[in-house]
């Protein structure tokens, strides 16, 4: 699996000969500025909820590349309206299968709407299985039980879990949730890109190697193997 960091918690994901496309939120970041979105590459986008900050570059990208969504079924639904295809409206606890392996939607704690203000259903993360590795997105989730159901039935090679704090888990709460999922490797998301969920590095780093976690922080534009 090849990993690709486009900023916030959007990532593409090279998996058994798909590209896979995580919550695209790229033109609108300062951040992002250098990422070249026309050149993204996605045969299924994959959305954990509504929110702007996680569905900005949907359109365009879905548009250009005739990707595939998955989402619950209201995202589904509405970007459906739009003219994409809305392949996979599921719902928490569904699993479908995909030419690289499966999906499963899995629980996330937080709200969604759609950026027009409509009803977005609830927010989800995804747990990712193939012949390559076992990756769990948990999209914006606080720290709640469920996460040890994922543990409990999935054997997990990497999370990537938010860490920013204010909107979703901080440091803390992520590291309980890694042990929870039982993941020894975590890639961040969710910090940085706004002053309220702006983290200090150098203690995250710290704060997980002392819990026995390897905690990656990724640079956007950065590509890691998994």
């Amino acid at each position: 699996m090849e990993l690709t960091y486009y900023g916030h918690a959007s990532f593409g994901l090279q998996v058994g000969g798909s590209h896979l496309l995580f919550d695209p939120f790229i033109r609108p970041n300062p951040l992002a500025k250098e990422v070249n979105v026309e050149e993204i590459q996605a045969d299924y986008i994959l959305l954990s909820h509504g929110h702007g900050d996680h569905v900005a570059d949907v359109e365009e990208i879905g548009q250009r590349t005739g990707a595939e969504l998955v989402a619950i079924a209201e995202v589904a639904g509405w970007f459906g309206q739009k003219g994409l295809k809305a392949s996979y409206p599921m719902n928490i606890g569904g699993k479908v299968k995909l030419p690289f392996g499966t999906v499963k939607m899995v629980a996330a704690l937080h709200s969604s709407s759609m950026p027009d203000g409509s009803y977005g259903g609830i927010a989800a993360g995804f747990v990712i299985e193939s012949g390559e590795g076992t990756l769990y997105y948990a999209g914006d989730t606080a720290l709640t039980y469920d996460l040890k159901l994922i543990g409990e039935q999935h054997k997990v090679d990497v999370a990537l879990l938010p860490i920013g704090d204010n909107y979703t888990m901080g440091i803390d709460d992520a590291l309980t949730a890694a042990k929870w999922v039982g993941a020894r490797k975590v890639i961040g998301m969710h910090f940085d890109t706004f002053p309220v969920i702006a983290i200090d590095h150098a203690e995250a780093l710290r704060k997980a190697e002392a819990a026995g976690i390897e905690l990656v922080l990724p640079t956007i534009g950065q590509t890691i193997n998994l």
